[in-house]
């Protein structure tokens, strides 16, 4: 009995020094991928000092996409599309792209239980959504956001610390992605207030010299469309300018909570 008692706790410290091991093993592949990364990232490590603002727009294109480039003409604005492969107007990408402004990538599936299952399908689902953009307009996008932003909790319900990873991937395999310092609140659910967002978008920019709006391009989001001429016109006149993100933007990327 005291022979068993003492293997069994043998087996024991074993089976925690082996898990221990994973996990200093698995730390190191994260350091070792967090390396490569900021070796092959081209973002700047610094927000701009001026005052621009990125407009962002995720879950395009959509019957409101044309509406949105009326408007951002009107105003000689440029902004930045992540979009998705199952929106089911992905041939408006064709005029995003030759009215000036810049195509992220977002996802093909938009299915959160699909791409956070591994890193393996998030980057399937990646390269599914950048194959039918560069064959709308010619060339590969390395401009991307996650669903649900590099700090989402959401993917921890798939496969735990997959953000982790991913975070430093995808800048290993020479995309820069982007989240957002300032949100438009249009995400809180369909026809929030128009005078709400605008508002939630003024009062996040004061004191801020560059700021990443995040905002929605699906069928669902008028009211983002109706507040998006007076959020325009009030970030102007705190001295905003209006640009497209590029490779070499800094990120505004958020803590990773998976």
């Amino acid at each position: 009995e005291q022979a068993q008692t003492e293997n069994g706790n043998l087996q024991k410290e074993n089976n925690n020094l082996k898990t221990e091991i994973e996990k200093l093993n698995a730390q190191k592949l994260i350091e070792a991928e967090k390396l490569t990364a900021l070796q092959n990232s081209p973002q700047s490590v610094y927000p701009p000092a001026d005052k621009v603002c990125y407009l962002t727009f995720d879950d395009g294109p959509s019957d409101n996409t044309l509406k949105i480039l009326d408007i951002l003409d009107s105003f000689n604005a440029k902004a930045t599309f992540f979009v998705i492969g199952s929106s089911g107007k992905l041939d408006y990408v064709k005029q995003i792209h030759e009215r000036g402004h810049v195509v992220g990538l977002h996802s093909d599936s938009h299915k959160y239980n699909v791409i956070y299952s591994s890193t393996d399908a998030y980057f399937a689902d990646l390269e599914a959504i950048s194959n039918k953009v560069e064959q709308i307009i010619g060339i590969k996008s390395k401009i991307m956001r996650f669903p649900g932003g590099g700090s989402n909790g959401v993917s921890k319900k798939y496969c735990v610390g997959i953000m982790s990873r991913l975070t430093n991937q995808v800048k290993a395999k020479g995309y820069a992605y982007f989240d957002w310092n300032v949100s438009s609140g249009d995400a809180d659910g369909n026809n929030v207030p128009a005078t709400q967002i605008v508002n939630n978008v003024l009062n996040q920019s004061v004191n801020k010299n560059s700021i990443c709006v995040l905002m929605h391009d699906s069928a669902a989001k008028g009211t983002t469309v109706e507040a998006l001429p007076a959020m325009l016109d009030g970030l102007a006149k705190m001295g905003f300018r209006f640009e497209g993100l590029t490779e070499s933007t800094y990120g505004y990327c958020h803590a990773v909570n998976n």
